[in-house]
């Protein structure tokens, strides 16, 4: 699995962003999609995670603010990021996690996948 991030760029507090993580290789196996971050200095965070194409979580930071999608037939991820604020500014990294199930209810990580990052700063 190939995953690549674009949408990363300047902008002023309070604006918008939209990045997105197009996958290629085994995307089928392709179970979870998460978007981290890492600003400098700091450890990487989970920002927003996607199982299916429905079933999302999001880092309280980012409640309310940032919205976690998947679109299967372009095999792509997107994170719309509204209300952009300073503390936001950092690397984001696409992560895919390929897991497989024998009986639909127990999944096995088979392996997960990265991103090279795409670099977001909000201006105050």
């Amino acid at each position: 699995v190939q995953l690549v991030e674009s949408g990363g760029g300047l902008v002023q507090a309070g604006g918008s962003l939209r990045l997105a993580c197009a996958a290629s290789g085994s995307t089928s196996s392709i179970r979870t999609m998460t978007w981290y971050r890492q600003a400098p200095g700091k450890q990487r965070e989970l920002v927003a995670t996607i199982t299916g194409i429905e079933n999302t979580n999001y880092a309280e930071s980012v409640k309310g603010r940032f919205t976690i999608s998947r679109e299967n037939a372009k095999n792509t991820m997107y994170l719309q990021m509204n209300s952009l604020r300073p503390e936001d500014t950092a690397t984001y990294y696409c992560n895919a996690r390929v897991e497989t199930t024998y009986d639909g209810r127990t999944w096995f990580v088979r392996g997960d996948y990265w991103g090279q990052g795409t670099k977001v700063t909000v201006s105050s």
